[in-house]
């Protein structure tokens, strides 16, 4: 006789993590150049689409330079805000939940 046993696996459900945008804003002193500059550097974006994303920030008034769950969202935004401060650039910088 064999006798077998058969071992039941249950698969967790993870929920994916909510998703956050990473928000950057026009105004009237930072640079064209230092928000390509910015987009590049911290977002990874190639230089056409950081200058689409500029683009779009100049002329709507806001633009999404990424979207990440929250806690790298945040970090993000943070990092944008005191790289720009030590550039003496007044670029703002929010992160928002998407909606689902």
């Amino acid at each position: 006789q064999d006798e077998r046993e058969i071992a039941t696996l249950e698969r967790t459900k993870v929920a994916e993590p909510r998703l956050y945008d990473v928000v950057l804003h026009n105004d009237d002193y930072t640079t064209q150049e230092f928000v390509v500059y910015v987009l590049m550097k911290f977002f990874q974006h190639d230089s056409e689409a950081a200058h689409g994303i500029m683009m779009h920030v100049h002329t709507k008034g806001a633009g999404i330079a990424g979207v990440y769950p929250r806690d790298i969202a945040e970090t993000k935004a943070a990092q944008v805000v005191r790289h720009a401060r030590e550039n003496e650039m007044p670029l703002r910088c929010s992160v928002q939940r998407q909606s689902c």
